[in-house]
């Protein structure tokens, strides 16, 4: 890979720099499975689940997703509901509070493969960016010990305030870019989600990267990916 021809890189990072993916499946798994008890006629919970209508979007928006997939219709809310409330955003915060329980108690590190790719873009001045849609980006980052490596993070946060669509609308990358003061087409995105994958081709970014964490090779090509790596690592010496 020729990184002279970028300036800049951007991240997701649940599943690409963290394995906080793994973190905020089981948590997903967990509130799912709870709120189904209440409806025996819908289908389980499955993680096939998390990868067709959950993975890469924004908190409330995939819970709507699942929702529509079962034929569950709930009140929107607000972000305000308690997570014991049966509204989308309630069974959103629901799910975000069984996320942070678990980042408290067992943290998190960094893949050592992206840790490197790290290194090596901090050697060469590329500039980084993380572009995430959860709202725990900043605690994830902190308790990985990575949050330095970045001038510029675009989270569910930083999307809420400054009206920005979530993935797969571009609009968070390009944001990103933006403030990087980097071209879009001198960026490379990061992606493990089918969803960002789309978001960064409809960006018209330089380069779309998947990364298969379990989504398979073929639906992250499908998206967009111009090439897909199980590990960052690999885009060092190739």
């Amino acid at each position: 890979m020729n990184w002279e021809e970028f300036d800049a890189v951007l991240f997701d990072l649940d599943g690409v720099l963290t394995p906080t993916a793994e973190v905020h499946m089981r948590a997903w798994h967990k509130m799912f499975d709870e709120f189904l008890t209440t409806r025996p006629d819908a289908k389980p919970y499955t993680e096939a689940d998390y990868f067709d209508h959950i993975d890469g979007k924004p908190r409330y928006e995939g819970v709507a997703d699942f929702l529509a997939s079962r034929d569950i219709t709930l009140p929107q809310g607000t972000p305000e509901d308690h997570p014991s409330e049966e509204t989308v955003c309630g069974l959103g915060n629901r799910k975000n509070d069984a996320f942070s329980e678990v980042l408290r108690r067992d943290g998190v590190e960094a893949y050592p493969g992206s840790v490197q790719l790290l290194d090596e873009l901090d050697r060469r001045k590329i500039a980084m960016a993380v572009v995430s849609s959860s709202k725990n980006a900043p605690a994830v980052l902190e308790a990985a010990g990575i949050a330095d490596r970045f001038g510029v993070v675009v989270d569910g946060n930083v999307a809420a305030e400054e009206g920005l669509a979530g993935k797969p609308k571009p609009d968070t990358f390009v944001d990103a870019a933006r403030k990087l003061d980097v071209p879009v087409e001198r960026a490379v995105v990061f992606e493990d989600a089918t969803s960002g994958v789309r978001a960064g081709r409809a960006g018209n970014f330089g380069l779309v990267v998947g990364v298969d964490r379990g989504a398979g090779s073929a639906p992250l090509t499908e998206a967009g990916a111009d090439r897909v790596v199980t590990d960052l690592a690999e885009l060092i010496n190739d």
